[in-house]
């Protein structure tokens, strides 16, 4: 049996339909509803974790913690976890999460936490401009915000308290001038490449290529009307044997990386997302599915279970 814990009935939709049709035996633990006995052993099959940073948004605050305390009950029951608590803890923090990738001589952007109005002053005035802010727990762009200036980012401050991150932490990122307007999301199964999608951020920093986020796919520029995620065909690139090996060490199953290049040709890394979804048109465009993929992927693994 594989079992998927999660807490997004919208983005888990359209893998339950690839898993029925690939013949996937699936029981789902949606954890905003549901607690497994913790003192008995785990039922036997593989658990695939799809636990969100931004769960808290949907109402189910704690819900990752709960999920990380389960999967060390999994861990250490031996049971085969797509994607364990090591995946999970570097989904919840960013600050984690680029202490890992900088640990593989990935290039980050020079990025600051904070957390309070004073620390946040302080390490604006040093800050590179222009900068970003952004929340250390994030997911759909939370808290992402650009200042060209400190003062404009002193006169936004009590508005930006407003809307304070779940774990208190706030992230000051410098902002990576790029020549074009557009990220590079690599997706990965079983931690082997699957495709690179490039994503058009004309239109801000809310990124997610769910189909059910609050992005459209496509939309106006000037005078046509263009995909905002495109995959891109052929893509080769040494930094991709490099995520690989980011991913095995770290013990990633599943997995987006983004990156943006700069002027001179540096790509910087800056967010692993572990609870990758995928854009069905510029899948149906390109003749991919990532979903199949992962499907396989699940099927291999239940066999070997």
């Amino acid at each position: 049996m594989l079992y998927i814990l999660h807490e997004n009935d919208q983005w888990l939709a359209p893998f339950r339909e690839t898993f029925t049709e690939m013949g996937l035996p699936v029981t789902e633990w949606h954890m905003a509803s549901f607690v497994p006995d913790l003192a008995v052993e785990p039922p036997r099959g593989i658990f695939y974790i799809r636990m969100s940073a931004s769960a808290h948004t949907r109402g189910h605050l704690g819900v990752p913690e709960l999920t990380a305390g389960v999967l060390c009950w999994l861990e250490r029951h031996g049971r085969r976890v797509i994607n364990g608590s090591g995946a999970l803890d570097l989904e919840l923090s960013k600050v984690r999460q680029y202490q890992a990738l900088m640990a593989h001589k990935l290039p980050v952007p020079l990025t600051y936490a904070a957390r309070s109005p004073e620390q946040l002053l302080s390490l604006a005035r040093n800050m590179p401009c222009p900068f970003v802010t952004k929340h250390n727990r994030a997911g759909m762009g939370l808290g992402v915000e650009r200042f060209d200036s400190f003062d404009d980012f002193a006169n936004r401050l009590d508005a930006l308290d407003e809307t304070p991150p779940v774990d208190g932490v706030t992230l000051l990122q410098v902002y990576i001038d790029s020549p074009e307007s557009f990220i590079t999301r690599c997706e990965f199964v079983g931690g082997k490449f699957v495709y690179a999608l490039s994503v058009d951020t004309s239109e801000g920093f809310e990124l997610c290529p769910a189909d059910n986020c609050s992005t459209s796919d496509q939309h106006d520029s000037s005078e046509t009307k263009i995909a905002r995620f495109e995959i891109i065909s052929d893509y080769v690139d040494p930094i991709i044997s490099r995520y690989e090996e980011f991913l095995h060490q770290n013990q990633i199953d599943i997995a987006g990386i983004e990156f943006i290049t700069d002027h001179a040709g540096c790509k910087w890394t800056y967010d692993v997302n572990v609870n990758t979804n995928y854009n069905a048109e510029a899948e149906l465009r390109a003749g991919v599915s990532a979903r199949v993929r992962l499907a396989q992927y699940l099927k291999k693994e239940l066999a070997r279970c």
